[in-house]
């Protein structure tokens, strides 16, 4: 049978093109576009969105940039301009690098087992085949309890009377002082801040996996016996845009979302004990009363991060294919 193949269009497509129904079919792309019958719509609708940037993000970092230049009075009856002093008396104090070199460790820490457990749950959960909508229950709900409520739970679990994990430790010759020896409080605070984060990773990265397609995963077994080596060359090229992404916010979440973890942790003993950056910033600000040099070490911590995430999109994503 020979087909017969013309560029003219058929008289009953013709007739359909001249029907009400059917005479916009001739223009996909212009029935998707979105009109507005007045320009000033669309502003309107940006505008409650554009408010809270404006108040809440740039306005504050306007202001900290600005206070960073002075020295002010603790109840607001005067400042005093001193340039570049804020800074310069931040980036020389030893103690400032001390809390600085123990938040790179903490987020290294905290970034690295959060994904690397996140995953591995994620992979041992999605094998599940009876009752993994339990399992998953479980995994989950930890994200539903607040940092603080979480800073709370890890005290009670590293506290010396009561705790579990305290008592644990005892049998090992390990006598626990979380709140009063520095070593024992940092391990409490990476513990806590780590559990309280495995579900979030959990969530994104069996979603991506559930997204693998079955035929892919087929093929990965026919050429490849290792389970260790298909998820290593198969499924984990599959999962780096979700992995990248987490990497973002894992690194955001340990520099800033773990006040509530410490600020329970440390029992208002700062000195005494390992804070990070933001807590400092917090301790400096708002205990201290020192307004100028608070702002000054956010400005330092706003620019690290900014940095950060420039390096990050620039030599990671790269190495990220999204198709």
């Amino acid at each position: 049978m020979a087909y017969i193949q013309t560029s003219q269009p058929s008289k009953l497509a013709a007739f359909f093109s001249r029907l009400p129904l059917f005479g916009n079919a001739k223009q996909p792309e212009a029935a998707k576009r979105v009109q507005f019958n007045s320009r000033l719509l669309p502003y309107l609708l940006l505008a409650p969105q554009l408010a809270v940037v404006l108040i809440f993000f740039y306005w504050p970092s306007v202001q900290a940039i600005q206070s960073s230049f002075y020295i002010e009075d603790p109840f607001g009856f005067g400042s005093t301009f001193v340039g570049l002093e804020n800074y310069t008396d931040v980036l020389v104090s030893p103690e400032y690098r001390g809390i600085a070199g123990f938040t790179a460790i903490f987020t290294i820490i905290v970034t690295a087992l959060s994904l690397g457990i996140g995953m591995l749950l994620a992979v041992k959960a999605d094998a599940v085949i009876r009752g993994n909508a339990a399992y998953k229950t479980v995994l989950i709900s930890v994200y539903a309890i607040a940092p603080p409520v979480a800073g709370l739970i890890g005290m009670m679990i590293f506290d010396q009377h009561i705790g579990p994990f305290v008592k644990m430790a005892a049998w090992f010759g390990w006598d626990m002082k979380v709140g009063l020896n520095y070593f024992d409080t940092a391990f409490a605070m990476i513990v806590v801040s780590v559990w309280k984060q495995i579900p979030y990773n959990f969530i994104f990265i069996l979603s991506g996996l559930q997204a693998v397609p079955a035929s892919v995963r087929e093929a990965a077994v026919m050429d490849c016996r290792s389970g260790a080596r298909r998820f290593r060359t198969v499924i984990l090229p599959l999962l780096a845009p979700t992995v990248f992404f987490l990497l973002i916010i894992n690194i955001t979440y340990s520099l800033f979302d773990t006040f509530g973890v410490i600020d329970v942790m440390v029992k208002d003993k700062a000195a005494n004990n390992p804070i990070t950056l933001v807590y400092k910033v917090f301790m400096d600000g708002f205990r201290g009363n020192d307004i100028g040099s608070s702002s000054a070490q956010s400005v330092i911590l706003m620019v690290v991060v900014f940095t950060l995430t420039i390096v990050q999109f620039r030599f990671v994503e790269r190495r990220i294919h999204y198709n």
